[in-house]
C-alpha cells in the first residue's frame, strides 16, 4: 500500500524563510508528496494569506495539495485545497457547510474515543494521531507508541496518518499499526532542499516493505 505522505512546514524564524519554504514545497511536490500543510501561527493573517497563495500557485500541476493549520478562514480566503483541523478547533460538520466541494479537512487525535467521537461527527477526510514517537518539534510530549495508534487504526473507518519522530526506519512500524500513511517537520525540513526527493523516496518505500506490513 502506497502511503499518504504529508509535510508540515517548518516555523519560519522571518519573512525571508518565506522563500525558502516555498522552494522545498516546490521539492515536495515534485517528490510526491500528497499533503503540505502550512503550519505557521506565528506570522499574521495577511503574510500567511499570501504565503498560501503562493503555496498554492508553486504545486499546481502536481498532485499535491495544500492544506491550511487550524486557519479555515486563510484557507478559503488564500483558495486552499482544505485545512487541518487541531483537536480544539471548530468541529468538522461546521467547516464542511462553509467549505468549497472537494475540500479537504483533516483532524489531529490523541486517543481512541476521541477519534470515534470526531468520527461520528462526519466531514472528516483523515485523522492525524501522535506524537507516536520522540519529537524534536514536541519534546515535552511523552509519545504515544505503536500500540495506541494502531488502536486507533482498528478502531475507525477514516484513514489514519502518524506523526511524530518519523523516519526510515520507524514508519515501518507505522505502516504495521495500520496507518494509512504520515505526518512529518522535521524529516522534510532539514538538510538540504536537493536531498527532499530522495528522503521522500526512502521513506516511502521503508512503509511499502514487507518488514513495514507484518
Amino acid at each position: 500500500m502506497r502511503p499518504v505522505v504529508c509535510m508540515i512546514t517548518a516555523p519560519m524564524a522571518s519573512s525571508a524563510d518565506g522563500d525558502d519554504i516555498l522552494r522545498r514545497i516546490e521539492s515536495a511536490a515534485r517528490a510526491g508528496v500528497h499533503l503540505i500543510q502550512i503550519r505557521q501561527p506565528q506570522i499574521h493573517t495577511l503574510a500567511l494569506t499570501r504565503l498560501v497563495e503562493r503555496a498554492c500557485r508553486t504545486v499546481a500541476g502536481s498532485p499535491a495539495r495544500v492544506l491550511v493549520n487550524d486557519r479555515m478562514d486563510v484557507a478559503l480566503a488564500a483558495g486552499a485545497h482544505g485545512v487541518h483541523l487541531r483537536g480544539d478547533s471548530i468541529g468538522a460538520p461546521r467547516v464542511r457547510s462553509l467549505a468549497p466541494a472537494g475540500f479537504i479537512v483533516g483532524r489531529s487525535v490523541h486517543g481512541k474515543d476521541e477519534a470515534l467521537a470526531v468520527e461520528r461527527d462526519g466531514g472528516l477526510d483523515y485523522l492525524l494521531f501522535g506524537t507516536v514517537f520522540a519529537s524534536r518539534s514536541k519534546p515535552e510530549i511523552v509519545p504515544a507508541g505503536v500500540d495506541r495508534l494502531a488502536a486507533v487504526c482498528a478502531a475507525v473507518a477514516l484513514p489514519v496518518l502518524a506523526i511524530g519522530g518519523l523516519s526510515a526506519a520507524s514508519v515501518q512500524s507505522v505502516a504495521g499499526a495500520g496507518a494509512a500513511g504520515f505526518a512529518a517537520i522535521g524529516l522534510f525540513n532539514s538538510g538540504p532542499i536537493g536531498r527532499l526527493p530522495a528522503v521522500v523516496a526512502d521513506v516511502t518505500a521503508a512503509f511499502d516493505s514487507p518488514a513495514g506490513l507484518s
